[in-house]
């Protein structure tokens, strides 16, 4: 039975794709050191400007069958993807905080891992730009807006998960990387205290995991880089939908 409800989740994953549509940019231009606002969107082949047709969310792609209209040049897949993974976050968000004043946060949150998704796998980069924005703006609205858990909670998350991934950093020399610290210091600031061990945990395993196979697969002798930032965002994204009873179960098993 369609329902209002129904009818504003559809009208948030709209909103979602026109969101994830501005979050490429995002991610392309930060990645490329230009302002997010200007130049107007343009092919990034032959910087002919588009037009406003070309800009509307997956159905421009589909109508260009992916070309650019003036280079012919492939227009990469990750554009359209990147917006309806966008929308169907946001719509998932509504549809499991409902609409009270934590899914403001909650879409900022994810429009945030998103970014972080891509720039991670692109070019290996958390950019602080966008992680300090992102803490500007979750900490000015759980101060003064809205915090479902005591604010100690949200700060002590963030000074032990700080100082934990530090000392890691200095023992292992490099092992993880600062914009991996500074992003778990965001999801502190936004998720509290069992939310981001239960994603610091799951995070690292999956992490390992994949990275263990990775290596394996490619017959690799050295060591490289692994991109920890995606599993993160995953792992965070699923810790607070549904990370708290989780938690509470898994500490259960011990207490």
């Amino acid at each position: 039975m369609f329902t209002m409800e129904i009818f504003l989740i559809l009208m948030v994953g709209i909103f979602g794709l026109l969101i994830g549509s501005f979050l490429n940019v995002v991610a392309i231009r930060t990645l490329t050191g230009e302002s997010v606002a200007f130049p107007s969107s343009h092919c990034m082949a032959c910087h002919t400007a588009l037009k406003p047709y070309e800009l509307v969310p997956i159905l421009s792609y589909v109508l260009l069958r992916g070309k650019c209209r003036s280079c012919k040049i492939q227009i990469s897949p990750v554009y359209p993807i990147g917006e309806l993974v966008t929308s169907m976050l946001f719509m998932l968000f509504a549809w499991k905080l409902g609409f009270q004043l934590e899914l403001i946060p909650g879409l900022i949150f994810i429009s945030i891992m998103v970014i972080i998704v891509q720039t991670d796998i692109k070019k290996r980069i958390i950019p602080d730009r966008v992680l300090l924005y992102g803490l500007i703006v979750i900490v000015l609205f759980r101060l003064f807006i809205f915090h479902p858990l005591p604010l100690w909670n949200y700060t002590l998350a963030s000074l032990i998960v700080g100082v934990l991934l530090y000392t890691l950093a200095a023992v292992s020399k490099g092992g993880i990387g600062g914009g991996d610290i500074k992003l778990f210091a965001l999801i502190a600031l936004f998720m509290g205290m069992k939310a981001t061990l239960l994603t610091l945990f799951a995070a690292s395993l999956i992490g390992f995991l994949f990275g263990m196979l990775g290596r394996l697969q490619q017959e690799r002798k050295h060591i490289t880089a692994i991109p920890f930032g995606p599993y993160i965002a995953l792992v965070g994204t699923f810790a607070y939908l549904w990370g708290e009873p989780l938690f509470d179960w898994y500490w259960g098993l011990f207490t």
